[in-house]
């Protein structure tokens, strides 16, 4: 009877928290969220299951010696993981329309404003003594508004690796969420006239364009901003091992086998960043209504600076495409295209909105350096 009792005495349920139990409904929130809904499946589904996995009481899992906390160190303290997602999604970019219609590098530009803005108001509700943010966690939440979960990752790691759980969260959520909130802001922002400019055919980019641009981003880049180097030098890499034709099993590796591989340990190691103790405090929530905010105001300045823009040139950009500047490839291109349609049922505006969309890749990454540089 004694050694039954003490089976019930190191039993997990003997042993569960009240935070614990939280984090595991979250878990089980993010398992539905991603099964049910489909909101962000690939990254939300291994997160929620790594959350169940760190909170069970006495498995360890999360502790020295556990999977999770092996996966963690070595993957995204590391900052690895970020790095190779971003070699993949290198390899499935196109920077065609980019580079059919450079002005739209404008609109990726203006769409990191949400991160800057987003720092200020960090350290405006520090000031303020609603929490209690450093430099450091200020410069780490701002990139939410870049809507870049590599991005978000890898800078967390290295500026404010304990609110690294929290931070990801918010990324990948408002990530899956941008059908919802950006149409909104596009409508609230144009007018029912600038939804319905129609814009003309893009034109072909030659191969040795393609091969040639991201050499030259790396270099331009690399060499005024350092510290973005490895996000960029990885997102160049795996773009030009699919534009150059001579890598191809590389190039589909890249892609796919390594892509899911790592997104499996990437989503497994952010869900052992979600404890309870480091999850469940006033800061989560100042992240989460911060990181809102960011995208939101991203979304804004990208649509503004198309209409900007639109004062100044002869052939006239729909504003729709501003909000693409955000870098949730492809997704916030496709939303552009959606209300575009929806204003002007011929008005098929998907290949314009890539141009900013990966700008907005390329200026997350900028971003990030500027971050790593001076708060690093």
């Amino acid at each position: 009877m004694d050694k039954f009792q003490q089976l019930l005495l190191d039993s997990g349920l003997a042993n569960l928290e009240f935070g614990q139990f939280v984090m595991m409904v979250i878990g089980l929130v993010l398992i539905f969220l991603a099964i049910n809904k489909q909101f962000e499946p690939l990254l939300l589904l291994p997160i929620g299951f790594g959350t169940l996995l760190v909170n069970i009481p006495g498995a360890g899992m999360g502790d020295p010696g556990g999977l999770l906390y092996y996966i963690s160190t070595v993957g995204i303290t590391s900052g690895v993981f970020p790095l190779l997602i971003f070699m993949g999604v290198g390899a499935m970019t196109d920077f065609g329309p980019l580079l059919a219609n450079p002005k739209t590098l404008f609109l990726g530009a203006a769409a990191q404003f949400g991160i800057f803005g987003t720092v200020i108001g960090a350290m405006w509700m520090t000031s303020m003594g609603w929490v209690n943010f450093s430099l450091q966690d200020a410069a780490a939440i701002g990139i939410i508004g870049g809507a870049d979960g590599p991005t978000s990752i890898f800078v967390a790691s290295k500026l404010a690796p304990e609110l690294l759980g929290a931070i990801a969260v918010a990324a990948y959520s408002y990530m899956a969420l941008v059908p919802l909130i950006q149409p909104p802001i596009m409508k609230l922002l144009t007018t029912e006239k600038e939804r319905k400019i129609t814009m003309t055919q893009l034109r072909v980019v030659s191969k040795r364009e393609k091969i040639v641009f991201p050499l030259m981003v790396l270099f331009l880049v690399a060499m005024f901003l350092p510290s973005a180097a490895p996000l960029l030098g990885m997102f160049c890499f795996g773009n030009l091992m699919k534009e150059s034709g001579v890598v191809d099993r590389l190039s589909d590796t890249a892609q796919n086998a390594l892509m899911n591989t790592v997104t499996i340990m990437l989503g497994l190691g952010v869900g052992s960043k979600m404890s309870a103790h480091y999850f469940l405090n006033v800061e989560t929530l100042g992240i989460l209504s911060l990181g809102l905010v960011a995208f939101c105001v991203g979304t804004a300045t990208g649509v503004l600076m198309a209409k900007l823009m639109n004062v100044f040139i002869k052939i006239p950009i729909n504003p729709l495409i501003g909000s693409a500047g955000v870098s949730a490839v492809p997704m916030a291109a496709r939303v552009s295209n959606k209300v575009g349609l929806q204003a002007n049922n011929q008005n098929f505006l998907l290949m314009h909105a890539m141009g900013p969309n990966v700008a907005g890749v390329v200026g997350s990454a900028v971003a990030a350096g500027v971050m790593l540089s001076y708060f690093g």
